[in-house]
């Protein structure tokens, strides 16, 4: 079976009626848990941005509460999928400064909750990677939000 084009599924979806729309969309959001959190987003919490960052800094916070510090295997396990859990709520927003800010915020956590992960390289890279990919996420965005974000990033350079 081929996969249609986004241009045809497009033109397929105009021609719906909103009764069909909303089954489709309803369709759609049983398959994935990931479906399911985007239609969340866009229907529930893309009008506010701000308060959106706010909910996901929040579960970002706790997941470095929780952190296990018995293993430094455990440790990196638990920091790649909370980067992973981060990356995965930035990209229903679409938005640059959404991303920005909340790696800049993961960072933030990273290097204040856990003094060890210098010594380990793979963590050590991670982190490096992060700061590099802000950095050049921060040169697409307005001047003005460059230079406070500059600043910031300036603060978690090693």
């Amino acid at each position: 079976m081929k996969t249609p084009s986004l241009s045809d599924i497009k033109k397929e979806l105009s021609l719906c009626h909103q009764q069909q729309l909303i089954e489709l969309c309803l369709r759609m959001a049983k398959f994935k848990k990931i479906n399911k959190e985007l239609l969340n987003y866009l229907l529930f919490e893309a009008q506010d941005e701000s308060a959106y960052i706010k909910k996901i800094k929040g579960i970002i916070e706790e997941r470095f509460n929780d952190m296990p510090f018995n293993s430094l295997f455990f440790t990196t396990k638990y920091i790649r999928k909370t980067l992973r859990i981060t990356k995965q709520y930035s990209q229903y927003s679409g938005n640059k400064l959404t991303e920005t800010e909340l790696m800049i915020f993961f960072c933030t956590l990273l290097k204040k909750s856990y003094s060890q992960w210098r010594k380990y390289s793979a963590l050590c890279n991670l982190y490096e990677r992060l700061v590099a990919k802000i950095t050049k996420d921060i040169a697409t965005l307005h001047e003005d939000l460059q230079y406070d974000y500059q600043k910031e990033v300036e603060k978690l350079q090693l």
